[in-house]
C-alpha cells in the first residue's frame, strides 16, 4: 500500500511539492483555506478586469521548464510565453529610461549613460554567469541540513568567485560609478530581499536572470502558472481540499497524530508545511513541539512588505510599458526605511505592472489594468484606510506627473491590500509579502529547516525554508522538501 502525505498550502511550493511526491507514487491530499490554488500568487476578477494578485515578474524561464521536464511535460503544453521588449522601464528624476531586450542595445546604453560600462557589464555578466550556474545547481538545489551538502569540490574552489562574502553593494561599485546604473543591477535585491549592502555578491545572479534570461509574460498573466502546476497534479492524481483551513496539528509520541481543519481530520504518514512556516509553528503545533523560540523568530530579517493597489482604468495610457519602476525618489532613504528604521515610507520607490498593455484579456476593451506595488518594511502596524488612500494619493500625483497624462480621473475600479491582508489571507509573519532576506546570516543551512527537529514527520516548504523568496525558488523548494521525505520515508 502507498504511503500518504498531507500539504498544508497550495502555493507554489506546494503544488511543486504535491507533484513531486504523487510523481514517487505517494497519496497527496493537498489542504488549502482558500476557494483556488495559488496561495499568493492567486487571481480575481472585478468589473471585467482580471488581476494577478501577487507575483508580476517571469524570469529564470529555464527553472519552469526544468519543472515541468522532469514529468515529461514542457511549459508550452499549459501556457504560451512572450519576451517582453523592452524589459521594463525606469523613471529616474531626469526622466525615463527603457530597459531593452536585447543585449547589444544594452550595452549601447550603458555606454551612454556612462562611458566604458558596457565593458564593465560585460565582465560583470561573465561573474553572473557563472554564479547562475554553479550557484543554483550546486546550491539552491540543496536542502540545507547540514555543512556536509556544500562539500562539494566545484564550490569549494569556486567560493571566492561565488562571491558569499562579499556585498553586491561593493561588487556593482567596483564595476559601475553612475548612479542610475548602480541602482539598475542593485533593485531586484532591494525589493526583494534586503539593503544592498547586506545581500551577498552571490545574488548578481539576479542581474544575470534579469539580463540574460529575459522578462517575460505568460499569455493570460501569472496565474496560468498556477493552473499550469495545479493542472499537472491532478493529472497524477493529487486530491485538493479547497476551503479546508487547517486548525490544529495534533502529535502522538513525536509524529504528526492528525491534521485537523475546519470541516474535518486527517491522518497520513508525513506533513508537509506549505503555508507560512512561522504560522505552523507557532499557530498550529503544541509549543513543546516547536523548533524555534519566539526570540529566534524574533531576529530574523525580513524581505519587505507590499502596499498593493489593484487599478482599473476607463481609457487606455499613452505610452506605457508593461513593467515601469519609478526611482524618481531617494533609493538609499526609502531602502533605509524598509530594513533599517523600519518606518512607513517618508516618498517611496513604487512600481506599476501594466498587464493590458501586452494582453488585451485582462480588461474591458479600451481600459487599463494597474498593479501598483510599494515596498514597505514587515511589521508596521497603523495599517489604515487613510494611510492607504494617503498613499495612493502620493503615488497617483506622482504617475500623473511622470506620465503627463491624467489617471486619477479615469479610476473606475479600486481595490488595495497590504500588512493585515498578507495576515488575514496568508497568515503571514509579520504581514511579509516576500519572506526572509537573503543575508549572509540567512542563507542555506542558517534558513529554518526544511525538516521539523522535534516532530520526525513533519516538513517544511516555500519562502521561508530554502532556498528562498520568489517564484523559480518556490519550485525548487517543493521539490527539495520532496526529495528528503522520500529519502527519510522511501
Amino acid at each position: 500500500m502507498s504511503k500518504s502525505v498531507i500539504i498544508i498550502g497550495s502555493g507554489f511550493a506546494g503544488l511543486s511539492a504535491a507533484s513531486f511526491m504523487a510523481k514517487a507514487g505517494w497519496k497527496v491530499t493537498v489542504l488549502e483555506k482558500h476557494t483556488t490554488p495559488g496561495g499568493r500568487a492567486r487571481q480575481f476578477s472585478e468589473a471585467g478586469f482580471t488581476f494577478d494578485m501577487g507575483p508580476s515578474w517571469y524570469w529564470m524561464p529555464d527553472v519552469f521548464e526544468r519543472y515541468f521536464n522532469q514529468f515529461g511535460k514542457k511549459v508550452s503544453d499549459y501556457y504560451h510565453l512572450k519576451r517582453l521588449d523592452p524589459s521594463y522601464r525606469v523613471y529616474w528624476p531626469d526622466g525615463p529610461v527603457d530597459i531593452p531586450a536585447d543585449y547589444e542595445a544594452l550595452r549601447k546604453l550603458f555606454d551612454e549613460i556612462e562611458p566604458g560600462s558596457a565593458v564593465q557589464l560585460d565582465k560583470f555578466l561573465k561573474e553572473a554567469a557563472y554564479k547562475y550556474e554553479v550557484g543554483i545547481q550546486k546550491l539552491v538545489y540543496k536542502p540545507g541540513q547540514s555543512l556536509t551538502e556544500f562539500l562539494d569540490w566545484e564550490l569549494i574552489t569556486g567560493v571566492f568567485r561565488l562571491d558569499v562574502f562579499n556585498s553586491i553593494k561593493s561588487h556593482v561599485a567596483k564595476h559601475f560609478s553612475n548612479p542610475k546604473l548602480k541602482e539598475l543591477m542593485e533593485f531586484p535585491v532591494l525589493f526583494l530581499g534586503a539593503l544592498p549592502e547586506d545581500t551577498p555578491a552571490l545574488y548578481s545572479l539576479m542581474n544575470y536572470a534579469d539580463i540574460k534570461g529575459g522578462t517575460w509574460y505568460p499569455d493570460g498573466g501569472m496565474f496560468q502558472i498556477v493552473k499550469a502546476m495545479y493542472d499537472l497534479a491532478v493529472e497524477l492524481g493529487v486530491e485538493f481540499r479547497f476551503e479546508e483551513e487547517v486548525t490544529t496539528i495534533s502529535i502522538q509520541k513525536n509524529a504528526v497524530k492528525e491534521v485537523v481543519t475546519k470541516k474535518g481530520h486527517y491522518t497520513a504518514d508525513v506533513v508537509i508545511g506549505g503555508a507560512d512556516y512561522h504560522h505552523i509553528e507557532t499557530g498550529l503545533l503544541p509549543e513543546e513541539f516547536q523548533t524555534y523560540s519566539k526570540q529566534y523568530w524574533d531576529k530574523r530579517v525580513m524581505a519587505p512588505s507590499c502596499l498593493l493597489y489593484y487599478v482599473g482604468l476607463n481609457k487606455r495610457l499613452n505610452d506605457i510599458h508593461h513593467h515601469t519602476l519609478f526611482f524618481d525618489t531617494s533609493f538609499e532613504v526609502h531602502g533605509k526605511e524598509i530594513y533599517t528604521t523600519r518606518e512607513w515610507p517618508s516618498d517611496p520607490l513604487f512600481y506599476m505592472s501594466a498587464t493590458s498593455v501586452t494582453d488585451p484579456t485582462v480588461a474591458p476593451e479600451g481600459c487599463e489594468n494597474l498593479f501598483l506595488l510599494i515596498p514597505v518594511a514587515t511589521g508596521l502596524s497603523d495599517d489604515t484606510e487613510e494611510r492607504r488612500e494617503a498613499y495612493f494619493d502620493k503615488v497617483i500625483d506622482r504617475l500623473e506627473k511622470q506620465l503627463g497624462q491624467s489617471v486619477r480621473e479615469a479610476i473606475i475600479y479600486k481595490k488595495s491590500f497590504a500588512h493585515s491582508d498578507f495576515v488575514s489571507e496568508y497568515n503571514a509573519f509579520r504581514g511579509n509579502a516576500y519572506g526572509l532576506a537573503n543575508t549572509l546570516r540567512q542563507t542555506a543551512v542558517l534558513k529554518p529547516g526544511c525538516r521539523s527537529k522535534k516532530v520526525k514527520n513533519l516538513f517544511y516548504t516555500g519562502q521561508l525554508t530554502v532556498p528562498g523568496p520568489g517564484v523559480p525558488p518556490s519550485l525548487i523548494s517543493g521539490e527539495v522538501v520532496a526529495g528528503e521525505v522520500i529519502k527519510a520515508f522511501g
